[in-house]
């Protein structure tokens, strides 16, 4: 549910945007169905676990889970923050389960990852905003997956240095914080986040030798030039990786699409990433930020 700033935001991109037509083809998606999503689809609910591929109506839900991937959302399904384009619930969460990390490594080891991504919702009431949560998921999946590389997509955690250093207790192979949008629409985008404190977050965990990561939605209200300015930053900062997608409304209650960026500009933005020095840019309007994710710790 967006607030009343965001309201007046989206307001402005549907008086502002371009007429959006139809969705193009390359938008297009199919229906999830195989095997291998049953597999993946009952071991989720079996195990009790959340995974973002659901909450944030992700897409790729269908190529990935028939590939037997996921991306496991930890620290349960209500988030503390209430960014407009997503569409995990929000709240205030009124448990922390314990066991999390446990069923996470088991279903790590059923399904026989070689790579595994590790996300959350935002724990802000907590006082290491879930850090500890994330360090233990990542221990026990080493313990009885040891060849398995680990990818976690980490909240702010308030910029709270003492929550970082927890997670380098059980350091990942690959550290991912996205930003999600350039710098100018933090506000209505990301009320509760900051763009500096996002892009020191990146540049800490690049300091202790971790592999970054970072990602964007394009089409929710940017120009071209916040964008190269924005991925100009995350370089000056020592992100490696970068993902850039098309913004999606998960439902009428969340923040307009301002249009639908084409195929010419996303193939841009890869071409400019790579010559600005990013070790891999994933840039298609389908692409999410753990889109690939197992091929990227394979280049890095």
């Amino acid at each position: 549910m967006i607030n009343q700033h965001q309201k007046k935001f989206a307001e402005a991109i549907i008086k502002n945007g371009t007429e959006l037509g139809k969705r193009p083809d390359w938008l297009k998606v199919r229906l999830p169905s195989g095997k291998n999503y049953k597999d993946v689809f009952e071991l989720m609910r079996k195990s009790k676990l959340n995974t973002v591929c659901e909450e944030a109506k992700c897409p790729n839900l269908a190529e990935c889970w028939n590939s037997r991937t996921a991306t496991f959302m930890i620290l349960g399904d209500i988030c503390t923050r209430s960014c407009g384009f997503c569409n995990v619930k929000v709240g205030l969460p009124t448990e922390l389960d314990l066991d999390e990390p446990k069923r996470v490594a088991e279903s790590v080891q059923s399904l026989n990852l070689k790579h595994v991504v590790i996300t959350s919702v935002n724990r802000d009431e907590l006082n290491d905003g879930g850090a500890s949560i994330f360090s233990e998921t990542v221990r026990l999946i080493r313990e009885i997956m040891p060849n398995t590389t680990i990818e976690i997509l980490i909240p702010d955690f308030k910029g709270d240095e003492k929550s970082f250093e927890i997670i380098l207790q059980n350091p990942p192979d690959i550290l991912n914080h996205n930003l999600e949008t350039v710098k100018m629409l933090y506000h209505a985008v990301r009320p509760q986040a900051k763009y500096e404190r996002s892009l020191e977050l990146i540049s800490w965990y690049k300091s202790k030798g971790l592999k970054t990561k970072s990602g964007i939605m394009v089409g929710i209200g940017e120009s071209k030039e916040e964008v190269i300015e924005l991925m100009k930053d995350l370089k000056d900062y020592g992100c490696d990786i970068m993902t850039i997608g098309q913004y999606l409304q998960p439902t009428k209650k969340h923040l307009p699409v301002h249009r639908y960026v084409d195929l010419e500009e996303f193939s841009f933005y890869k071409e400019f990433g790579l010559k600005l020095g990013f070790k891999v840019v994933e840039s298609s309007p389908l692409v999410r930020s753990s889109y690939h994710a197992d091929k990227h710790a394979q280049l890095i």
